[in-house]
């Protein structure tokens, strides 16, 4: 048998160095990305970081910029809101599917109250990447909760563009506390049963989250 050429999961690993370097504000937005320096600063050569940055250019992460170069686009506060709307509308779905069958799915009740104790552990310095994570962890629980996995199959290409704005919000202090307290409504609701309720509660989190996220994006472009 030939041996397995190992680049693509070399790949893979410069992918998702870049891409939380850019969830993280690590790489700022309109950054320029030299492709060059990029392979220098993670010690691979450039052929894994060109893939890389093709495949965040087809997420619409990166733009070309330049012979050779890209950039990091910037959030569309429009494209946003449009992105929390579709979200709103399959979080509530998962909320309702997850509600309905809680009682009878032992492993999803207990990851989704595992996630609570997670978001409940969080402190003023907990790093970012932490709340991200924990917070997606939170949504994914639900919907693995669902029982329906055509929900995760459709959220999770979006997922990067989401993160992004998670980080953008998530760093206000303010905004942790409310959103976990958001998230054990949605929880209390789904684990107790209350399919209709549990529904609500997802959707104007989603919704909340959006329009905070546009005012936010809006307030700094008048500012720029």
């Amino acid at each position: 048998m030939i041996p397995l050429d190992p680049l693509p999961n070399l790949i893979d690993q410069v992918y998702a160095r870049i891409l939380e370097a850019i969830i993280d504000r690590s790489l700022l937005p309109g950054q320029r990305i030299r492709q060059n320096e990029l392979a220098d600063r993670l010690g691979v050569s450039r052929q894994p970081v060109s893939h890389a940055l093709h495949l965040l250019h087809r997420q619409g992460l990166v733009a070309e910029s330049g012979r050779r170069g890209f950039e990091v686009i910037r959030l569309d506060p429009e494209r946003i809101r449009q992105l929390y709307e579709v979200r709103g509308a399959i979080d509530a779905l998962a909320a309702k599917l997850a509600a309905a069958r809680s009682k009878a799915d032992a492993s999803g009740r207990a990851r989704l109250e595992a996630a609570i104790e997670a978001g409940r552990s969080i402190r003023g310095n907990t790093p970012l990447s932490e709340l991200i994570a924990r917070d997606v962890e939170f949504h994914r629980a639900i919907y693995a909760l669902s029982g329906n996995p055509a929900i995760e199959e459709m959220i999770a290409p979006h997922w990067p563009h989401m993160r992004r704005s998670m980080a953008a919000v998530l760093a206000e202090l303010d905004y942790r506390d409310s959103a976990w307290s958001e998230h054990e409504s949605i929880a209390a609701h789904v684990l107790s049963g209350n399919a209709r309720a549990a529904e609500a509660a997802a959707l104007a989190h989603a919704l909340g989250a959006g329009r905070m996220m546009e005012e936010r994006l809006r307030g700094a472009e008048q500012a720029a």
